[in-house]
């Protein structure tokens, strides 16, 4: 072998070994605020909670669970889940009241009229555009297409 050809496999080596550990060498924190993290908690509380309703269910059905104990345990199971539910329907609402107001902020500063009004008027411009359906697979054409996008037959 040349000497060049041996310098230029090592070279390639050294790039595509830089290449697969560039993602150990980036340190990426991700950061999680103490509200995400106890609504995650909570959405998993809920998810066991629902899991060990099932599966309680599914051992009455099979005879695992004596008669006297089944009701208080599905009892406490229901209590349990409807709690975390509570809860995390109280983070919902704190959320979207804040993106209520920030709504009803944005369209008393900026109108928010304007921001329909130009929905529609696009609306209407892409209707105007519209000239109907293509005959072999009724894909949506448009007043300027000679072939339709879907299929490729002449309009």
């Amino acid at each position: 072998m040349d000497i060049g050809a041996i310098f230029i496999l090592l070279a390639l080596i050294i790039v595509i070994a830089m290449y697969l550990a560039q993602p150990y060498m980036e340190r990426r924190v991700q950061v999680v605020s103490d509200a995400e993290l106890e609504l995650s908690t909570l959405f998993a509380k809920r998810d066991q909670a629902v899991s060990a309703l099932k599966e309680l269910e599914f051992d009455n059905s099979l005879g695992k669970v004596p008669e006297k104990d089944y009701p208080v345990q599905r009892e406490a199971l229901m209590k349990e889940g409807a709690d975390t539910m509570r809860q995390i329907a109280e983070f919902s609402t704190d959320g979207s009241d804040q993106l209520e107001a920030a709504i009803a902020a944005r369209r008393a500063g900026s109108g928010g009229d304007d921001l329909e009004s130009l929905i529609a008027a696009r609306r209407s411009e892409r209707k105007k555009k519209s000239s109907g359906f293509c005959p072999n697979c009724g894909h949506p054409l448009f007043s300027e297409d000679k072939f339709c996008t879907s299929c490729g037959k002449k309009a």
